[in-house]
């Protein structure tokens, strides 16, 4: 029973313990989320997306007009 207790635990925080490993900035504000809102799906969802996107702003390449 406390084997079964501790892999829901597990599964439910899944989207903290990925920010926490990826060294994600804002770690804490996903855990957060994950902790109050987590329950519903669409919470749990959207800390998940959070904890796995890109942290790193895309780099935009701007080329002079060639002529």
């Amino acid at each position: 029973m406390g084997i079964l207790v501790l892999l829901l635990l597990a599964l439910y925080f899944i989207p903290t313990i990925v920010a926490f490993a990826r060294g994600r900035h804002n770690k804490g504000a996903i855990l957060v989320l994950n902790l109050f809102l987590g329950w519903s799906v669409i919470g749990w969802v959207i800390s998940l997306v959070w904890a796995v996107s890109s942290s790193q702003p895309p780099v935009v390449v701007v080329r002079p007009p060639s002529g």
